[in-house]
């Protein structure tokens, strides 16, 4: 019987790419680097800020690693000063949220964004009494798609794999449920399609919010 399910942030419960993408575009642009259109922006998430930096970097041009320092300090100090800025809930987020509450099922939030801004983003617009657990990246602690926070999480909540359910929009999230021997659910509404989600070994694809309650609320899966 499942009783809590695990969500990645970006791209899953919240549109966050065009924040992303206007902060990363302006710390680079800063320091000398181009704008990368946000469509590049959607592959670039989803291993953690570093990463992300790194990779906006690269489809410029070559760089060093003081021009990293400098990118990575702005980016970081413009995305803390206003986590919210054009960021929003997916359509039925809020409301699939409540229903799960209702019903008696934990929830967690886990994300490879930097753990204040993870925080600071969903304490702001969902609540903090919305989730029992939100985790961002930590120093000590293997990213996504490393099990290893996941095991943090189910233990705290008290739950074993049978009865925790991984919910994301990319590979990183697949393999994240996959690692922790969790039922994976890829969303379409997020920053990737479903061939990427298919060929990441998903237990199933959704296209609607309402499907998690759905999947469970089923004895078995």
């Amino acid at each position: 019987m499942i009783k809590a399910v695990i969500f990645d942030l970006d791209g899953t419960l919240l549109n966050t790419i065009d924040t992303i993408e206007y902060y990363c575009n302006t710390a680079l642009e800063e320091y000398g680097f181009n704008p990368v259109p946000v469509e590049k922006y959607k592959h670039f998430v989803g291993n953690g800020a570093k990463l992300l930096v790194e990779r906006a970097m690269s489809y410029t041009r070559e760089w060093t690693a003081e021009e990293f320092d400098n990118v990575f300090k702005k980016y970081n100090e413009l995305y803390d000063a206003d986590t919210l800025y054009l960021t929003a809930p997916y359509d039925g987020i809020v409301d699939m949220l409540k229903s799960l509450k209702d019903n008696g099922y934990k929830t967690a939030v886990l994300s490879n964004k930097p753990h204040f801004a993870t925080v600071d983003v969903v304490n702001k617009i969902f609540g903090k009494d919305t989730f029992d657990i939100v985790r961002g990246g930590m120093d000590g602690v293997p990213l996504k798609p490393a099990p290893d926070a996941v095991f943090e999480i189910m233990k705290e909540l008290d739950v074993n794999c049978e009865e925790v359910i991984f919910v994301g929009d990319t590979k990183v999230d697949i393999a994240t449920g996959k690692n922790a021997g969790l039922f994976a659910v890829g969303v379409l509404w997020g920053f990737r399609d479903e061939a990427e989600l298919t060929a990441a070994g998903a237990d199933v694809i959704i296209g609607d919010a309402t499907e998690i309650l759905d999947i469970v609320k089923k004895e078995r899966i």
